[in-house]
């Protein structure tokens, strides 16, 4: 007999086991998924990899894109590091040792250079993009914790959380050169290029301060009915909309920057924390310690919810990038590694 030859018979049962094997495959992938917690629901995202972020399972906080060099720079609190991720080929390229209970991290791309609130030493920390060396060290505060730039005053403001105050440092000559008092306890920070001001939550008293960079003075407070623990901040200046996460009652509020007043309120997950746009496609991704993320559409001066959905184990964290539509999530343990997971938006712009 030709050894080649298959009989009907067999060829059923080789067809059949090809089968059996992709159905056991995809039963094993679920389970998988199941077993981190993964549940898109109706979010207009897909999957496209988990990646591993080595180091150990512990908390992972802020990410910060430099989109011209394809890198995500991720702060592992819990190893006091600085992930250097690769966007291109979906790998760790670096880790930036010594930078304690790292909190914020932001990559200033017109400087070739990230900064680091380094929590645990109460330090900022400067970093060379190139070198991915640091190199400079100055006073953060008592928590430092989020940052912005601005960039035509060449200054950094970090929130100080516990220390109610907004360090100032001049990125010329990386020094601490102000120190503004909040009244209360700081939240995230984030900067306006139509006003050109720096914004910040005062979660312990419901309001968002107005900082001018020229002056380092406060120029305003903004009360914010219906906030409690207002943490997560998000300026969208195309659309003149603030986004404001409150942790202490799971509400997403929605601030027009025209008037100063809050428009609109939603229900997110518990415990929201960062927010991030995909400008593009009028996107704002609301994620949560919970694990859950929601998106929104903010499209000619409306907001609209899309949906909630269940992305990973302490989701808590988000960055997308505007050209690819991919957000990324770090995730401190996923079969017990810490994991980038990254997907990808489906709608079509």
């Amino acid at each position: 007999m030709n050894s080649l030859h298959i009989r009907p018979v067999a060829r059923w049962r080789l067809r059949f086991a090809y089968a059996l094997a992709a159905v056991l495959a995809l039963v094993a992938f679920r389970a998988s998924r199941a077993g981190d917690g993964f549940e898109p629901g109706g979010l207009p995202l897909k999957l496209i990899t988990d990646a591993p972020l080595g180091g150990g399972p512990t908390r992972l906080d802020y990410a910060s894109l430099d989109p011209g060099r394809h890198l995500l720079f991720i702060a592992h609190l819990g190893d006091g590091q600085v992930i250097v991720f690769d966007t291109r080929i979906a790998r760790v390229v670096s880790r930036i040792p010594d930078v304690a209970s790292v909190h914020g991290v932001l990559a200033i791309p017109e400087l070739s250079r990230v900064y680091a609130s380094a929590t645990g030493s109460h330090e900022v920390v400067a970093i060379d993009e190139v070198t991915l060396k640091v190199t400079a060290r100055m006073p953060g505060g008592t928590y430092p914790d989020g940052m912005a730039y601005a960039p035509d005053a060449h200054k950094l403001y970090v929130s100080d959380e516990t220390g109610a105050t907004q360090t100032v440092i001049d990125v010329r000559s990386n020094t601490r050169i102000a120190t503004i008092p909040l009244g209360g306890e700081a939240g995230n920070t984030q900067y306006d290029p139509v006003s050109r001001h720096i914004f910040v939550n005062v979660q312990s008293r419901r309001q968002l301060v107005d900082i001018d960079p020229a002056t380092d003075q406060i120029v305003a407070r903004i009360d914010l009915p219906g906030a409690r623990g207002n943490h997560g901040l998000l300026i969208d200046p195309g659309q003149r909309l603030a986004f404001i996460a409150c942790q202490g009652n799971d509400k997403l509020l929605v601030l027009d920057m025209r008037t100063m007043h809050v428009t609109s309120s939603f229900s997110v997950g518990h415990d929201p924390d960062v927010l991030a746009l995909d400008s593009a496609q009028h996107l704002v991704y609301v994620a949560g310690e919970a694990g859950i993320v929601s998106i929104f559409r903010a499209e000619a001066g409306t907001v609209s919810k899309i949906g909630d959905a269940h992305v990973g184990p302490n989701a808590h964290v988000v960055a997308v990038d505007q050209l690819t539509h991919r957000a990324y999530f770090p995730l401190k343990n996923v079969h017990g590694q810490a994991t980038l997971r990254v997907m990808e938006s489906t709608l079509r712009q």
